[in-house]
């Protein structure tokens, strides 16, 4: 075996030890343990449900709604997720930074698939009441794994842009926490896009240019309804359409270099 694979292999044993590791310690001395990663979505949900749905009418004319809203804020958790877990990601991992000598985004990669983990487990409840509310499976179901790909992506390219800031600048923490306020209030997750699309059709079509919004619109298209507002359906072009994905990459290509470049002066900082 060639040094290079036996350096590759290292790199899959450690990441695979840091991602068992991080899920572990999550839940550790938890009474519900792993069943927190369906209990908090569900939570969240319910209450949003008899907000939002029941109170103030606004999933009204929605087909299947609490699964709709579901959905969304599955998705929306999993980004804040992966994100937060990389912002802080090599920092904490410090310790093991100064000791061992190793690619520094396994660290970040190692976060990212624990919130991935947690997506899989609740996307499992999703299909369950999915199952329970009688919706179908249409052929369009194809797409989904394609866009949890496009979101893990774009969740990625995210968490090493915040990871390598975060060594430099400890108030990226708090920045980011009110950029994930705004973005949340700023992506039809709890209100649908066609409310939204009623009164101004343009600031419609610009939410949909957020990759994150597209992502969420599309995946609902995909598992619960052809009625769902999409940027393909609103603008009816594929450059329009090809525009998050391109934001996606190129926000992935520049985070990894500006992670790649700064990540030598990571033993002395953090």
């Amino acid at each position: 075996m060639s040094p290079k694979n036996i350096l590759s292999h290292r790199n899959r044993t450690l990441l695979r030890e840091l991602v068992i590791t991080d899920f572990k310690l999550r839940y550790q001395s938890s009474v519900l343990g792993y069943m927190w990663s369906l209990v908090r979505p569900l939570f969240l949900s319910g209450i949003l449900i008899l907000v939002f749905g029941y109170a103030l009418k606004i999933g009204a004319g929605i087909p299947h709604y609490p699964i709709y809203l579901l959905l969304g804020i599955v998705m929306w958790n999993f980004f804040v997720e992966a994100t937060n877990n990389g912002l802080s990601s090599i920092v904490g991992r410090g310790d093991l930074i100064r000791k061992v000598n190793f690619p520094k985004y396994i660290i970040v990669v190692s976060g990212t698939i624990s919130a991935l983990i947690n997506l899989a487990i609740t996307m499992c409840v999703v299909f369950v009441f999915m199952a329970i509310s009688h919706i179908g499976i249409r052929p369009a179901i194809a797409v989904f794994p394609l866009l949890i790909i496009e979101l893990y992506v774009a969740a990625l390219g995210m968490a090493f842009f915040l990871a390598a800031l975060y060594v430099k600048y400890r108030d990226i923490g708090y920045v980011w926490e009110l950029v994930l306020q705004v973005a949340f209030y700023a992506t039809p997750i709890i209100y649908p896009l066609s409310l939204v699309a009623h009164k101004h059709s343009t600031l419609a079509k610009l939410m949909l240019l957020n990759p994150i919004a597209q992502i969420i619109q599309d995946g609902r298209y995909a598992m619960i309804s052809p009625d769902t507002e999409t940027l393909s359906k609103a603008t009816h072009s594929l450059l329009a359409t090809a525009l998050p994905v391109v934001v996606i990459v190129v926000v992935m290509v520049a985070a990894a270099e500006y992670f790649r470049a700064n990540s030598r002066y990571f033993a002395e900082n953090v």
